[in-house]
């Protein structure tokens, strides 16, 4: 159960919930109002699991100068604010698929740098049993009960580096 490999099972099925809903007939509000609902919890739950869990820990063991941190709560935020764009629009219109696309757009972005830098580092940097106790805290949070007080507010990146070190 280790959080490097958690992590990217997520991002896996973050990538086939929006092809999911790629795939729904544009006709379909009613479709795409459950399957956006659900993916956008989802996208939220996850990234506060990861501000809980993964980055303080990253920040310890493999990113020292916190960039990799700074960038991943940038693009969190940018995350959240896409989707609570997404809610100011009619599920189906041209504005809600642009905010469904720029989230999607930043989502991808953000899996693409912490895949390539800060999971890779933490392999190299952090001890396995480390990887799986910290893997077993992150479902946990995820899980239905515990995600209710996860922090799914936006954060200033500078400060949450300099409140995890």
């Amino acid at each position: 159960m280790d959080i490097t490999d958690l992590i990217l099972e997520d991002h896996h099925r973050q990538r086939q919930a929006f092809a999911r809903l790629d795939g729904v007939d544009p006709a379909d509000t009613i479709a795409q109002t459950l399957l956006w609902g659900e993916l956008a919890t989802f996208l939220e739950v996850h990234a506060a699991a990861e501000e809980a869990i993964f980055y303080p820990e990253l920040l310890r063991r493999a990113d020292p100068d916190g960039d990799d941190t700074i960038d991943a709560i940038g693009d969190h935020n940018d995350i959240r604010e896409a989707i609570a764009d997404s809610a100011k629009h009619e599920v189906g219109s041209s504005d809600w698929w642009d905010a469904v696309d720029r989230c999607r757009g930043a989502n991808t972005e953000h899996m693409g740098e912490e895949e390539d830098d800060g999971l890779a580092d933490f392999r190299r940097n952090a001890p396995i049993q480390q990887r799986h106790a910290l893997g077993i805290l992150f479902e946990v949070a995820k899980s239905r009960p515990a995600a209710e007080h996860l922090d799914m507010n936006d954060k200033d990146p500078q400060e949450f580096v300099q409140e995890n070190r």
